[in-house]
């Protein structure tokens, strides 16, 4: 099948439409009955979207949720603890864009001494025209990947989630598993250009969903890597679960930011055709749940398939380069 392209609002609003319509094989869902009770689960970008119908699908399993957002405001968690009947959900603050603010949300876990059985990543953001966060990091790059790098860095080292490569008990008959919201964008981007790693982007409104799907091919990439640096010597059973998904077309705030033009015509034809964020949580419950999902690594899925994600994704020289450039960026910033 043919790469669809993304190069701008009116494309990735046809291609999610068109990617609810296909008829390839899907998994089934995981049922009810499979509880999380005495599992500890991360969730970031958890106070709205996608990300709170991912908190509301585990603390219906009795998974302990922390969700993790921005404003860190209880009512997202009380909401979620109203309608699940779980009292083990708690918000926490972090703001992905600072590294301040990363660096304050991982001492925290640690210092609680926190062991997470999942954690899944789902913060993102699609700002229409380019901005850098405080760092002079431009803000898909730093949010969309970045982030997700600084965390998992300390989270493995600090044994917050155990891990063998670190140093930490790895637990073989029940390993912990990470993932990643992804898109399906990843696959039209523009290739990583390793030469201006790091370096500020300029675009404007036309090219917001291009670099979008550039910051998701950089975080599909880090996955694939991910995946094989923690299980290199595992053998057949893996230590750490790392996966990653495309929830197909959402109808979430991530267009809170399209041009004023766009949104009366964006916000309905989302309320009517994507799906509902408690649908488009069922792939990431999937990947949670199922018992083959605790012994397979590097699984993609979009929606409730699984598929490869690109080739040029999965390639390990470009994953091996991206992980020494992104080392060597983050330590010129004195986060690593």
């Amino acid at each position: 099948m043919a790469e669809r392209t993304h190069g701008n609002p009116f494309t990735a609003v046809l291609s999610g439409l068109l990617d609810q319509r296909s008829q390839e094989p899907k998994v089934s869902a995981v049922p009810p009955d499979r509880r999380l009770d005495g599992r500890t689960c991360l969730v970031t970008g958890a106070n709205s979207g996608l990300g709170k119908g991912i908190a509301m699908r585990l603390a219906a399993r009795g998974a302990h949720v922390i969700m993790a957002c921005r404003s860190g405001i209880p009512e997202a968690g009380e909401e979620v603890r109203a309608a699940t009947g779980n009292d083990a959900v708690e918000m926490m603050r972090v703001d992905l864009s600072d590294f301040d603010s990363i660096r304050s949300f991982c001492d925290e876990l640690r210092d609680r001494g926190v062991t997470l059985d999942v954690a899944i990543f789902n913060a993102g953001v699609v700002p229409m025209t380019s901005r850098s966060n405080k760092h002079g990091l431009e803000l898909m790059f730093a949010v969309n990947f970045l982030a997700k790098f600084v965390v998992l860095d300390r989270l493995l080292r600090d044994g917050v989630i155990p891990n063998a490569v670190y140093g930490h008990n790895s637990r073989a008959d029940d390993p912990p598993r990470i993932i990643f919201v992804s898109s399906e964008t990843h696959r039209s981007s523009i290739p990583i250009d390793f030469d201006r790693f790091g370096e500020p982007i300029e675009y404007g409104v036309a090219d917001g969903v291009k670099y979008y799907g550039l910051s998701k091919l950089h975080l599909t990439t880090y996955f694939q890597e991910l995946s094989r640096r923690l299980n290199a010597g595992s053998g057949s059973s893996p230590d750490v679960c790392v996966h990653a998904l495309c929830p197909g077309a959402v109808n979430s705030n991530m267009a809170r930011e399209a041009p004023a033009w766009l949104k009366p015509v964006l916000k309905p034809v989302m309320a009517l055709f994507f799906q509902s964020p408690e649908k488009a949580s069922l792939p990431v419950d999937y990947l949670v749940c199922s018992e083959e999902m605790g012994s397979k690594t590097g699984v993609y899925m979009h929606m409730m398939r699984v598929k490869e994600p690109s080739e040029a994704s999965m390639d390990p020289d470009k994953g091996a380069l991206l992980w020494s450039k992104t080392q060597a960026l983050l330590q010129r910033h004195a986060v690593l």
